[in-house]
């Protein structure tokens, strides 16, 4: 996601941080030390409530990572790739692969849900055990209440089922279970995402007429509701167009390349200004590839520094870019495009570069598939 940073791992995969994350534990701590204890907990001094509404947004916070960290841990026991785990404003998002069966889509989207409904049990059960303490136990018991209400919220609201919700994920496995046709469940699946998103933008501004200015959020969370499921509508209908296609029938080729010993100078220079392209593959000594650069990452390299820098220094590693074989299917291999390269993936054949294929050449594929059916009707009609 635009404007996170990496700040260390979970279960094994990267965990970057949003620059909304402080805003949103600012929040927390607010709605916790400005509301919440006072009402609980009247007559204390402010420094006290300032103290608890920090310590219960930390914790609340903590809990959307570990919520995360379930989907996250669930999806590796699955054998689903899983590329990083980001908190954001909205919670937290866990990008990874398209699971490969119903029960795998199942397993990963109840996790989440599961993990923040036994969080809260258990605050609410330490709180309430803590209750019965006297003197010092009084404010860590109201945060425990407060968290473990948060985190019930939290589980019921993620199992709505309106993708991108996990509910909505929920729903898309067992649609996909009941009817064997995934793309069929992730039409239907985010379809119903749209309208819930719709109708949470509507309570939103109700309540915002009513007086109620927390409906802001929720009109802010069905709008990003309404945006991704209409994301994901408009892929399943890819999914479903590109259906029995093969890498090969939409993949340009040949492919114009550039060594990536070249220094930046020489590359732009003799490969990318007569290339006019916006990224080139890059080849190694042997002829194999190595990785892809963007135009724009040549242009970020000072000119003083582009005599001596080589291309591969500043080129996105053949690791970290989509690629596949020229006999996978389309609808498969369109999922593997990510952020670093863009829509862009490269066809290797025995670990040669045999082709590419770009947003453009899927565009393309899919006219040309719609000229060729629109002249077959007109043919049956005649």
């Amino acid at each position: 996601m635009n404007g996170s940073v990496q700040i260390g791992q979970v279960v094994g995969v990267p965990l970057r941080m949003h620059w909304s994350v402080p805003l949103l534990v600012g929040l927390f701590a607010f709605g916790l030390g400005r509301q919440a204890l006072p009402a609980w907990m009247p007559g204390r001094p402010s420094a006290v409530y300032a103290l608890g509404g920090v310590v219960g947004a930390v914790l609340l916070t903590g809990s959307l990572l570990l919520h995360e960290a379930a989907h996250a841990a669930t999806a590796r026991r699955r054998k689903i790739s899983v590329e990083d785990v980001t908190l954001w404003a909205l919670g937290g998002m866990t990008r990874m692969g398209r699971p490969q069966s119903a029960a795998a889509a199942f397993a990963v989207a109840v996790s989440g849900p599961l993990t923040s409904l036994v969080l809260g049990g258990a605050a609410l059960g330490a709180g309430i055990g803590l209750q019965r303490l006297a003197g010092w136990a009084e404010l860590p018991a109201v945060i425990l209440l407060w968290l473990g209400w948060a985190n019930l919220f939290l589980g019921v609201f993620n199992l709505l089922p309106a993708v991108p919700l996990d509910g909505g994920r929920v729903v898309q496995a067992v649609l996909w279970w009941r009817t064997k046709d995934r793309d069929r469940a992730d039409l239907a699946a985010s379809r119903g995402g749209q309208v819930m998103g719709v109708l949470l933008v509507a309570a939103g501004w109700i309540s915002v007429l009513r007086g109620a200015p927390g409906g802001l959020w929720i009109v802010f969370v069905g709008l990003f509701i309404m945006v991704v499921a209409g994301a994901e509508r408009r892929r399943a209908a890819l999914h479903t167009s590109l259906r029995g296609v093969r890498v090969a029938d939409a993949m340009s080729s040949p492919v114009v390349t550039g060594a990536d010993w070249l220094t930046v100078r020489r590359f732009i220079d003799e490969v990318a200004v007569p290339a006019h392209h916006s990224a080139l593959p890059l080849l190694d000594f042997e002829g194999r590839p190595s990785g892809l650069v963007q135009l724009q990452r040549l242009a970020s390299v000072p000119p003083p520094s582009r005599e001596t820098a080589r291309v591969r220094e500043v080129a996105t590693p053949l690791s970290q870019c989509a690629v596949a074989a020229p006999d996978d299917l389309l609808s498969d291999a369109v999922d593997r495009f990510t952020l670093r390269t863009g829509p862009r993936l490269l066809v290797l054949d025995a670990g040669r570069l045999v082709g590419i294929v770009t947003g453009k050449d899927v565009t393309r594929l899919m006219q040309r598939r719609t000229l060729s059916a629109r002249e077959n009707g007109d043919r049956a009609d005649d």
